[in-house]
């Protein structure tokens, strides 16, 4: 039977086409807007987690409590033993030490004194270590706009927008005022060697990057740091970050608010919400989509029926089951599910390729203080060759179930009228 209804959708093209273009179009639309969900939920997942939170994090519980306020009081000390401790228990997660502080950036005149001033927010990495790895995680090589990047202590970049509001330029003496991880004054004297243009404003509008040994040394935070973030070795992972923070928390018996503590990024009060909104965004899309196919293809079943009328009136009168008809019906709508799914899916991944090179939206991104990219791309993954079968096939089903149940509804008296005539 199948070889037979699959002739009859190649030959018949007025029964077949029009649902077919139909589920492509569906399919097309389904599997583009999966892969670029997925993209742009994920580059801003992976942004954030790569300048600001990890995939995994670790921090004082006093810190964590009231992390908006960069409390370096509340710093992670005793680091030696807690990465040793770390990289024992978790051998696959790459572990770094960050310094975040707010400050003022002063910058002197000829004679010393106060030409200019503006508030900064400090980032302190590893830049200066021969194996690290966080000038290419932050893509600092790449953002390098202006001079070079630091080979020495004493060396700093600024964001290429605030050094031009300082009006300053590479070489020139940068004095940063902070404080200390006791609540004293800081103040030092860097020299500015480059700057960097990340396209995010939340970045750009007044970033000063350090190296994590002179911030330890001007904020008086010998073996001590405000975070400890873990990286995977590839993409975050829900399920494996609520692995790791379940059994490192597990092993917490203390309840100080010095004590350490993990987080994921689930754990952020704001992309926690962004993560769960993307998980439940492909099954939402799905179904939106599987309700209006359905509906255009009962349409179309319907339609179809019609132009079928006197088909289904001669296998009737000739004693074919009601049911075997409404069955096989159901089954040619399969295989023209399957049919349109496939052309659909070929269709989406085509025009998801084109947008894996990204879209800049930095135009219209330049006032926001979020943590996010200026350029989003899609993301084809596994899912996104199979999603579009979802309502591809279902929608089909669906709308022949709905308009095949007149079948039922026809009498063998009307149907000899209608030969008759």
């Amino acid at each position: 039977m199948i070889k037979f209804l699959l002739k009859g959708i190649l030959r018949d093209h007025h029964r077949s086409l029009f649902p077919v273009m139909i589920v492509s179009i569906g399919v097309a639309l389904t599997v583009v807007l999966q892969s670029w969900v997925t993209g742009v939920f994920g580059d801003l997942t992976e942004f954030s987690a790569k300048f600001n939170t990890g995939h995994v994090r670790v921090m004082t519980k006093g810190y964590a409590e009231n992390i908006d306020q960069i409390p370096n009081d509340y710093a992670l000390t005793d680091l030696d033993n807690i990465i040793n401790n770390l990289n024992k228990d978790f051998p696959d997660v790459t572990w770094e030490k960050r310094i975040k502080f707010g400050g003022l950036i002063d910058i002197p005149d000829e004679n010393g004194e106060t030409k200019i001033q503006g508030p900064a927010v400090g980032l302190a990495i590893d830049m200066l270590s021969k194996n690290s790895a966080e000038l290419d995680r932050l893509k600092i090589r790449k953002s390098l706009k202006e001079g070079k990047l630091p080979t020495k202590p004493g060396e700093i970049l600024l964001s290429n927008q605030f050094a031009n509001k300082l009006n300053i330029q590479s070489g020139d003496i940068v004095t940063i005022i902070s404080s200390t991880m006791y609540g004293s004054m800081a103040i030092n004297n860097f020299i500015m060697s480059g700057t960097v243009e990340f396209g995010s404003a939340a970045m750009d509008n007044g970033a000063v990057i350090i190296d994590i040994a002179d911030a330890q040394n001007m904020l008086d935070m010998d073996d001590a740091t405000s975070e400890l973030l873990g990286y995977f070795t590839h993409n975050y992972n829900q399920i494996k970050a609520t692995k790791i923070v379940n059994k490192y928390n597990a092993t917490l018996k203390s309840d100080d608010e010095f004590s350490p503590i993990m987080q994921s990024i689930a754990d952020d009060r704001f992309l926690g919400s962004y993560i769960e909104y993307a998980e439940s965004f492909s099954g939402i899309m799905i179904f939106i989509f599987l309700l209006i196919m359905s509906v255009v293809l009962w349409n179309s079943g319907l339609l179809g029926a019609l132009r079928r009328y006197g088909e289904v009136g001669v296998r009737l009168a000739i004693g074919e089951a009601k049911g075997h008809i409404y069955l096989s019906m159901i089954v040619e709508s399969i295989m023209i599910g399957i049919i349109g799914s496939i052309v659909g899916t070929i269709i989406g991944l085509c025009f998801a390729s084109l947008l894996v090179k990204g879209i800049d939206i930095g135009a219209i991104m330049k006032n926001t203080t979020m943590m996010m990219p200026s350029v989003f791309r899609a993301q084809i993954t596994v899912e996104t060759f199979y999603i579009g079968f979802i309502p591809g096939i279902f929608s089909t089903v669906l709308g022949t179930i709905l308009s095949g149940i007149g079948i039922y509804k026809r009498q063998t008296a009307e149907l000899f009228k209608e030969l008759e005539a």
